[in-house]
């Protein structure tokens, strides 16, 4: 970027900031969105809360596979499309 581009352009600073910023979020929460560690202490959290009777079965029963489609959908079970078995 030359001197008076820099210069022309300095007034969309702030905007070039904030667009940097939201892309990194985003990067962040497909990362930790993305992780089986996290995924794996959610069901552990799971299991201690049906022990503790805290909620209903129904209810674990539907965070359980919400976290369970997120595992496999991370691992590429179940993906469409997918059945011919080979990579591309």
């Amino acid at each position: 970027m030359g001197l008076i581009t820099g210069l022309l352009t300095l007034p969309l600073a702030p905007v070039r900031g904030t667009v940097w910023l939201a892309e990194r979020l985003q990067e962040q929460a497909e990362l930790e969105m993305n992780d089986e560690s996290a995924i794996r202490n959610g069901l552990t959290d799971l299991e201690t809360a049906r022990a503790s009777g805290d909620f209903d079965d129904a209810e674990i029963d539907a965070a359980e596979n919400e976290l369970l489609e997120r595992l496999m959908a991370i691992r590429g079970y179940g993906e469409e499309g997918n059945s011919s078995g080979g990579t591309e």
